[in-house]
């Protein structure tokens, strides 16, 4: 499936929990799926959750490490905050295994499509932000190295 498609699939999923005209009611629902979602994300191994992993930027702590195999790039990711945690996930979803150059380049059009980007604090905005950027420049890294 590619990045779009995720995306698109992330988008029709969280439209089953709209109740109406921005009804608080779909937003308690849709935290409690970015939960359910912070709760199936794979462990990860502690000893990935070191210092060079976390990102920058994040009020809570996240563990964000990368990896390629078969040309595609791979993410691990945890957070000692379940919201938190349930946003990397997300992100873990639509980014992990994909070509880096793919992943460096996304349109992630889906943020704004669901609403996250006006229900999040502004903390949780930043750290989502931060997640990205991380992500991007990993793709980026990864991408270079392939060129190279």
């Amino acid at each position: 499936m590619s990045i779009e498609e995720i995306q698109n699939e992330i988008i029709e999923e969280f439209s089953m929990f709209d109740c109406g005209e921005d009804s608080g009611d779909s937003w308690t629902a849709k935290y409690e799926h970015l939960i359910e979602m912070a709760k199936e994300l794979p462990a990860m191994d502690e000893k990935f959750k070191t210092e060079e992993n976390i990102v920058r930027g994040c009020q809570s702590r996240v563990w964000l490490h990368a990896y390629q195999e078969k040309g595609n790039l791979k993410f691990l990711a945890d957070s000692d905050a379940l919201v938190t945690k349930g946003l990397v996930a997300l992100m873990v979803r639509v980014l992990s295994d994909h070509k880096p150059s793919d992943i460096s380049k996304a349109e992630l059009f889906f943020i704004e499509k669901i609403g996250l980007r006006e229900h999040l604090s502004p903390t949780r905005s930043n750290g989502l932000l931060a997640m990205i950027k991380q992500m991007k420049l990993y793709g980026l890294a990864f991408h270079q190295k392939q060129m190279d």
